[in-house]
């Protein structure tokens, strides 16, 4: 992968951490009848707006396709060389699939839609684990390698792992609790998209990182400094 590809598919991940949250909280917070409290953030995938998220969903699944490559670049060999992409890579293809089948009609929203259970709705579930599982999974499987030289990226990185996955199995719980009737309206929308949040700045962190593990690696393969400057080969004995 040459050294100039590989800066532009890290910065992916930058792209995807930004877009795809901004999109979802753009668009949640004008949506009529919609709740960002209480309904999920793959609701928007559906109603007369429900375009906008398909587009955002497959575009972001896409620049976390290029960010796995990227990343699968960058530690090829190393510590979390392997499981970080693959798992990277299935956050991916967990968004991509959520944008192209569609969630069902759920907690009153589309408006005057009723609640319904799919073969697309069923789909889609499995997309959603496999995009919480991935980005949740990415973030424990990287963070030795992200606190090699510094252990508050350790503890970043799990933390941020730990936040997405437990934010995301309390979001089913409040969904699960609201349609039987026990919370109404629980917070399964609010849990869901701290849950993205967490997972989504965790992105953008890793990608800037990486970036600059990069420029390092790369100043040292060809002997210059910080400055640009080529250093002189050591004296032969």
């Amino acid at each position: 992968m040459s050294s100039r590809t590989l800066p532009v598919l890290l910065g992916s991940g930058i792209a995807a951490g930004v877009l795809v949250p901004a999109l979802l909280w753009a668009d949640g917070a004008t949506r009529p009848g919609y709740s960002l409290w209480h309904h999920g953030a793959s609701q928007l995938g559906t109603g007369e707006r429900g375009w906008l998220q398909t587009i955002n969903f497959v575009l972001g699944g896409l620049l976390l396709a290029a960010f796995a490559a990227g990343v699968r670049g960058t530690l090829r060999g190393g510590r979390g060389g392997t499981w970080g992409p693959l798992l990277l890579a299935a956050t991916a293809a967990g968004l991509l699939v959520a944008g192209l089948v569609p969630t069902d009609p759920a907690l009153g929203y589309p408006p005057g839609q009723a609640t319904a259970i799919t073969a697309s709705g069923r789909i889609h579930q499995v997309a959603g684990f496999l995009l919480f599982f991935g980005l949740s999974g990415a973030a424990f499987a990287l963070a030795r390698r992200l606190g090699e030289t510094s252990r508050g990226w350790a503890v970043y990185s799990r933390l941020s792992g730990a936040i997405v996955i437990v934010a995301a199995f309390a979001a089913g719980i409040a969904y699960r609790l609201d349609i039987l009737n026990l919370w109404q309206p629980a917070p399964a929308g609010l849990l869901e998209h701290l849950s993205l949040l967490a997972g989504f700045c965790w992105l953008i962190a890793v990608s800037m990182r990486l970036r600059g593990m990069g420029r390092s690696r790369l100043r040292v393969h060809t002997g210059t400094d910080s400055s640009g400057a080529t250093g002189s080969p050591p004296a032969a004995r």
